[in-house]
């Protein structure tokens, strides 16, 4: 099948936006990520990282197109009248457990910027160079599930799929260094970042739970549609504005009040 027909090209075009709007989550996990690395390596780190997941996200695809209905057959499932039912499947104990890593790494950045003496005491939760490049690549694979199978039922042309995930990726490694960047350079939005990394591995935990068939007392588990998603990253950051524009009007008050006390 020829990769340059309109067909194909406008599927490309889509494929490629579908990325690169359902990869956001990702970039900021790996920017967050990076930053355990050792300083001179960070850079290097992020850009293996994706390189190394596209060729694995390559792969998977071609998994997935010959072996999707593996990875959607029941592996297990328990019911207890009406207090828990669930059917899982390994699509959706990769996510659960994507999402599972998410929210305790998420938690466990945020602990650790609230305590201030492991600050004095130097990062402990610096890694290797090789260590932060598996997690980017594993991560990666987990986030890449969703976007995977929305390549799928859009298409079944492999290779357009296949230039759709390297664009993408190219786009990625783009965008890390400059979301990296500003995060550096404004680390009052770290702890935005990470509560929005928390809601991503409430997303995945609502999405495994979905593809589980999961019941909690007679209630379906619905998935965090991307459109909740982002209505959440719009609501945190606008607190997150509001609330630091807040905090310097009350400091330049509270100047003011100093002045005003040191002239009488």
């Amino acid at each position: 099948m020829d990769l340059f027909t309109l067909d194909n090209l406008i599927t490309l075009l889509l494929l490629t936006m579908l990325q690169a709007v359902l990869g956001f989550d990702n970039l900021l996990y790996i920017s967050l990520e990076s930053k355990r690395a050792p300083a001179d390596m960070q850079a290097k780190v992020r850009k293996w990282g994706i390189a190394i997941a596209i060729v694995l996200r390559i792969v998977l695809l071609f998994v997935l197109t010959n072996l999707i209905k593996f990875f959607q057959d029941p592996l297990f499932g328990l019911q207890l009248v009406d207090k828990l039912e669930f059917e899982f499947n390994l699509h959706a104990v990769i996510v659960l457990l994507g999402g599972i890593f998410i929210i305790y790494t998420a938690t466990k950045e945020i602990m650790h910027m609230m305590a201030i003496e492991e600050h004095a005491n130097g990062d402990r939760n610096s890694r290797s160079a090789v260590t932060v490049i598996i997690w980017i690549v594993l991560m990666n694979l987990v986030f890449s599930f969703d976007s995977i199978l929305s390549a799928i039922a859009l298409t079944d042309n492999f290779i357009v799929m296949a230039c759709a995930i390297v664009i993408s990726g190219a786009l990625m490694i783009f965008m890390a260094d400059h979301v990296s960047d500003f995060l550096q350079k404004n680390r009052m939005y770290e702890v935005l970042g990470l509560f929005i990394l928390f809601v991503v591995g409430i997303m995945l935990i609502s999405e495994g739970g979905h593809l589980a068939h999961m019941k909690v007392l007679g209630t379906e588990v619905t998935p965090m549609t991307k459109a909740t998603f982002y209505f959440v990253i719009v609501v945190l950051a606008c607190c997150d504005v509001v609330q630091t524009r807040y905090q310097r009007k009350l400091l330049r008050e509270k100047k003011a009040m100093l002045a005003q006390n040191s002239h009488s």
